[in-house]
């Protein structure tokens, strides 16, 4: 009987919490007007960009999905930000055990345990670095899985990744630096921007480009070890240098362009 008694309180409680979970979702849902809050950009016939626009805050923000950018940044960024991305709900328990056992036996931080979907809730509503925050970061993550596919989520962590001064996304980023699109990338060119999102503006290219390349090739030392890149690959893009300066961005038919986006503005 006491088995019984347990089993059925237990089970009121599973309940009991998933109705307040999907009433918490209801209540408060995931806040999408940062990833709605896109550069204006205007583009030719085949989809050339001809000239973009800040956002009303200033930045270079322009949308950017995975059919967007080279599959190999793709695979470098699971590689080295969150290698069980497709098969976590958000929150991945493996990264967080290990995160807390070297929390324990380091007495510091050694790595973090967020995973692609908590960094893109992060993006999505920007917060101080709390234990506090963390929680609500993570179950806004799970709240987050279970809206969106993961391309969705992937989109957002595109669109609104930072990469240093007011460039966000990593179109905006491919076209700051390295003047192209992001559908073709180097190896050398994906692990910059696999990293410079980590600490935008301590690893600004153009402000510190030591710092740049060290923590560039900190990620290709790791993904070839880990087998995500070629050893040979890794080598070649070791050699490469890092961009030192900012391109400006497509500054094509700029009367056409404004013609284009006053008459958009207008409809």
């Amino acid at each position: 009987m006491r088995r019984l008694a347990l089993i059925t309180t237990l089970a009121a409680v599973a309940a009991a919490l998933a109705v307040a979970a999907v009433a918490a979702d209801r209540a408060y849902p995931p806040d999408l007007s940062r990833h709605r809050d896109r550069s204006a950009a205007v583009v030719d016939s085949d989809g050339k960009l001809l000239r973009a626009y800040t956002t009303a805050d200033g930045k270079w923000r322009l949308a950017a999905t995975p059919r967007d950018v080279d599959p190999r940044y793709l695979a470098m960024l699971r590689g080295y930000e969150d290698q069980r991305f497709f098969y976590h709900p958000g929150v991945d328990p493996l990264a967080v055990v290990r995160a807390a056992g070297q929390l324990v036996w380091n007495l510091h931080v050694v790595s973090g345990a967020s995973t692609l979907t908590m960094q893109a809730a992060r993006l999505l509503e920007p917060h101080p670095r709390s234990f506090a925050h963390k929680l609500a970061e993570m179950a806004r993550a799970a709240q987050l899985e279970s809206r969106y596919s993961k391309d969705d989520i992937l989109s957002m962590y595109l669109t609104l990744a930072p990469f240093g001064g007011n460039v966000e996304g990593v179109r905006a980023a491919s076209l700051t630096w390295f003047g192209k699109e992001p559908k073709r990338l180097s190896i050398a060119e994906a692990a910059l921007l696999v990293v410079l999102p980590q600490a935008p503006e301590r690893l600004r290219p153009d402000v510190n480009p030591i710092a740049a390349r060290e923590a560039r090739d900190k990620v290709l030392r790791r993904l070839a070890a880990d087998g995500v890149i070629d050893a040979l690959e890794a080598a070649e893009a070791l050699r490469q240098p890092v961009p030192t300066r900012r391109r400006p961005m497509p500054f094509h038919a700029p009367h056409l362009a404004e013609h284009l986006q006053i008459g958009r503005a207008h409809v």
